[in-house]
């Protein structure tokens, strides 16, 4: 579908970001440089054929990218390396038009380079605070459990994310391989963290189909569902979700890059909007995937034909579905309208 000619600026749209894991939020030259300095070898995937070639459909494509992901955290060996990350994340969010981002973690995979999990998560938090004050760019951190490992684990993290709920720990998440540890299962997890007041947001609906979706919303009472694109698969649950008001983070380059479609065309997108429900466009891991938030935007006007109301519905989405600030949402919001009200530029 061909861009429209007269169209106004993506990156000056007011918007936030919801789906940013905290590795894969890296720049690759900042990958490069680090794996310089702290005298990692990278494999040509993530140097000259970056970004890599993966497919994450069966077992084998999984563990690559996973193996690429875990490399890529190995460079990350000082504090300085975590305030550099948290850092260029904020900036590169204040340049895609974002005034919120919520960076997705799991201290565990840190915790034995930092002095343990909480030292980790408030050396993290301060790197987040840091960021805010560089950049003006709100930033909250979402605890994410790893459900492939055992659910008592799960349980500890939630345990620590609700000590800082309020201080800068906004919400509560389960990632990694959907296939591998189903929803269900980590229930006690998120009641911990759901009553500490964090928003319960899950991934689902990735590579595994529908049923995944449903049990994070029948088990873990998701306010948000990371990825959720393949809820198309029961017309029911997307009506529930539009419903329920459960935001989907769909992340369109993400979903290319790991096969969960072929095309970017194949995105349920227009599907899910048309069917009215909360889209929170994101990026997921773009030192793996490549593209940034707006890019992910300019898929939806340009593979997609959304006009500039729909991506400004879009922003909207997002900025409703975060845990941004009451006073942040109200400025958010009022500026996609101004965003809206200026006539786009003449060519």
């Amino acid at each position: 579908m061909e861009t429209p000619v007269n169209t106004r600026p993506l990156e000056r749209l007011p918007k936030t970001h919801l789906h940013l894991h905290f590795t894969g939020s890296m720049r690759h030259s900042t990958l490069v440089e680090l794996a310089r300095e702290r005298g990692v070898h990278l494999p040509q995937a993530l140097v000259e054929e970056w970004p890599p070639k993966l497919r994450a459909t069966d077992e084998r494509g999984w563990f690559r990218f996973q193996r690429l992901y875990d490399i890529a955290r190995s460079v990350l060996k000082t504090s300085d390396d975590l305030y550099r990350l948290v850092l260029e994340a904020a900036e590169d969010e204040r340049a895609a038009g974002s005034g919120w981002l919520e960076i997705q973690v799991d201290p565990s995979g840190y915790a034995s380079r930092f002095d343990g999990l909480t030292s980790t998560l408030e050396l993290m938090l301060d790197a987040a605070r840091v960021a805010e004050r560089e950049t003006g760019v709100g930033v909250g951190l979402v605890v994410a459990a790893n459900r492939t490992k055992h659910p008592m684990d799960a349980k500890a993290l939630a345990r620590l994310a609700a000590q800082y709920a309020g201080r800068g720990v906004v919400g509560f998440g389960l990632n990694n391989d959907e296939r591998r540890g189903r929803a269900l299962e980590f229930e006690g997890a998120f009641r911990i963290a759901r009553r500490a007041g964090l928003l319960s947001v899950p991934h689902g609906g990735e590579l595994s189909g529908a049923r995944s979706v449903r049990e994070c919303l029948d088990t873990l009472d998701a306010d948000r569902v990371g990825h959720g694109v393949r809820a198309v698969e029961d017309p029911y649950l997307i009506e529930r979700i539009a419903t329920q008001e459960v935001t989907l983070e769909v992340c369109p380059s993400s979903n290319v890059s790991l096969g969960v479609v072929e095309d970017v065309a194949h995105i349920p997108l227009r599907r899910l909007f048309s069917a009215g429900a909360p889209i929170a466009l994101g990026t997921d891991d773009p030192l793996l995937f490549g593209p940034r938030l707006v890019e992910q935007y300019a898929i939806a006007r340009e593979v997609f034909g959304f006009s500039d109301p729909e991506l400004a519905e879009l922003a909207r989405m997002s900025v409703r579905g975060s845990a941004a600030p009451d006073s942040l949402k109200k400025e958010l919001l009022a500026g996609v309208d101004a965003w809206l009200a200026v006539p786009p530029p003449s060519v």
